[in-house]
């Protein structure tokens, strides 16, 4: 039997992603970028501020993370909250004792019920990410069209709201639908940080900005999904670091997630990780939207 030469017709095949979302490009194919003072390493730590409702919403699905056992599930709803009552100002002071400055994505519901830890992110230099309005704020292709333009039309307003207006957006889980990145540029987002698959910042078609955040790297896969320790953690960071500075002009992208990375038994190893990286002298430590700034200087034409 003979396939029908039809059978494997397909009008979007083309190099690349059959998808008119941004245009493919090879990074190797791209000038390198330099970055402030010449450096060739950007590292970009974000933290992540959230807040999980005791009664999880399986709609469209449920956050990584999230409520696990019986209702109520004061175990995962107080560890949870461990990280925005303690965890994050220890990641606050070991940046602010070293004079950097991170990017924070933050659900819009951890600043309402947390005035005061919004006011130290915001005294430290940090830059507020949006990332949803809760750990239920979250999006996929099965959501219907008004249901996802309402939680990102609530988050820009609860944000507004509050008096800060985030260019940056982290979605839930880094998920999105189809339609989400033209939703975003619509409530006035410049970038997002939901694609992992470059090592660079780079355009969509339709000009929102992509600033991968990999989260192969995360704390909380190599730590929580993995089971690796702190010290493992910190040497894949490094491991990582030493191969992107050799590429040179790269991002390498450090997810913080404040009740894992911060618990008292692993706080000082990421410390003592941050003290090394510094002393390579090879790396600028930025937030997300200070990278795309300097990426667009060095080549608007590349964003």
């Amino acid at each position: 039997m003979t396939l029908d030469p039809g059978y494997l017709d397909y009008p979007r095949r083309r190099p690349g992603y059959d998808h008119d979302l941004y245009p493919w490009s090879n990074i190797h194919s791209r000038p390198p970028v330099r970055w402030p003072d010449d450096r060739p390493l950007a590292v970009w730590p974000c933290i992540v501020a959230e807040f999980f409702p005791i009664t999880p919403s399986d709609v469209p699905f449920r956050a990584p993370g999230h409520m696990q056992t019986a209702f109520p599930d004061y175990r995962h709803y107080t560890a949870r909250d461990y990280g925005n009552r303690v965890g994050i100002y220890r990641l606050l002071d070991a940046f602010e004792a070293r004079g950097l400055r991170a990017s924070v994505a933050m659900n819009v519901a951890v600043a309402e019920r947390c005035p005061a830890l919004l006011q130290a992110v915001l005294q430290g230099g940090h830059e507020i990410v949006a990332h949803s309005t809760d750990m239920n704020g979250a999006i996929d292709g099965s959501l219907p069209a008004e249901a996802e333009q309402a939680i990102i039309a609530d988050t820009r307003a609860r944000w507004t709201a509050l008096g800060h207006t985030p260019a940056g957006w982290l979605s839930v889980a880094r998920s999105q639908s189809f339609r989400t990145a033209d939703l975003l540029l619509e409530q006035g987002f410049r970038w997002m940080a939901d694609w992992c698959n470059d090592d660079l910042p780079y355009a969509f078609a339709n000009g929102i900005i992509n600033l991968p955040l990999n989260h192969e790297l995360s704390d909380r896969q190599i730590i929580n999904t993995t089971q690796a320790s702190a010290d493992s953690y910190c040497q894949q960071i490094e491991d990582a670091a030493d191969w992107l500075a050799g590429e040179g002009g790269r991002v390498l992208p450090l997810q913080l997630t404040p009740y894992i990375i911060a618990l008292p038994y692993r706080i000082a190893a990421f410390e003592a990780l941050l003290d090394r990286m510094l002393a390579r002298g090879d790396c600028w430590f930025a937030g997300g939207g200070a990278i795309i700034e300097a990426a667009q200087a060095v080549s608007s034409a590349r964003l």
